[in-house]
Formats: structure tokens, C-alpha cells, sequence
């Protein structure tokens, strides 16, 4: 269970950060680079981070990691799952909207979804529902 659990924490980071904000990318990994400090320190310390690489080592190291780190693993991986289903939400209940007002929006960054809430008074109803559902807003750096 804890190898999978780390090993889908592998996968959705690295598949999900491309498409997530800046500002949420950065609180998740800090959490987790503050919470695994030790583990970074004692195992980690010469991986290069960056596509995935210090996830790949806390798995190879996974049977020595603290109850802290694997909490803070969890929960990211729990934080990417629930950014994955307002991500699919939103891409069905604003397929059209998203053609038709950001279809030459380049990905990644938050762009798409600034887009969207830069659109929100043209878009469906449908749409507009679904932005509000899940909270989505501008988000200043």
C-alpha cells in the first residue's frame, strides 16, 4: 500500500504539475520539502530536483521514511487528486467555452483557468457553475 501510495504521488506529480498554478505548485512542494527535510538531507541530498527525480529517491528509500514525510507525501497526493477532479469538471462542464474564449491559450501556468475567469460573464451557465464550484480565481503573484 505505501509503495503504491508513493509511487502515485510519482505519477501525478509528475503529470499534474503542468497544469496547475504556480502559487499551488509551490505551497504543495514546500510542504513536502519542509516536512521530508530529514529524509531529503540523509538520502536525497545529491539528487538534482526537478521531474520527479527527488520523488523517484523517496520512493527507492520508501521502508526509511517518517511518519512526517509519508503524511506530508499523502497528503500532496491527496491535494493533486482533488485538483484533478476540479480540473475534469471543469474541462467537461466548459468544453465549449474553453474551444471558443481559450483555445489559443497556451497550458500550464494557471493560464487556462485565467482565461476562463476572464471570460466568466460570456461563458454558459453550465460553465460559470462550475468555475464558481470549484473556486476558481485569478490568483495575483
Amino acid at each position: 500500500m505505501r509503495r503504491t501510495m508513493l509511487m502515485t504521488v510519482v505519477t501525478v506529480m509528475l503529470v499534474g504539475f503542468g497544469a496547475t498554478t504556480a502559487v499551488a505548485q509551490d505551497t504543495i512542494i514546500d510542504g513536502v520539502m519542509k516536512a521530508c527535510k530529514t529524509e531529503v538531507d540523509e538520502y536525497c541530498s545529491k539528487v538534482t530536483p526537478g521531474e520527479g527525480r527527488l520523488l523517484a529517491c523517496f520512493y527507492a528509500h520508501g521502508d526509511k521514511l517518517s511518519g512526517q514525510c509519508e503524511y506530508a507525501l499523502y497528503d500532496a497526493a491527496a491535494q493533486l487528486e482533488q485538483f484533478a477532479a476540479a480540473v475534469t469538471y471543469l474541462a467537461q462542464a466548459c468544453h465549449e467555452d474553453l474551444l471558443e474564449y481559450c483555445g489559443e491559450v497556451q497550458m500550464g501556468q494557471g493560464r487556462v483557468g485565467t482565461c476562463l475567469v476572464e471570460h466568466k460573464a460570456q461563458v454558459t451557465d453550465e460553465c460559470r457553475t462550475a468555475i464558481d464550484d470549484v473556486g476558481l480565481e485569478i490568483v495575483e503573484e
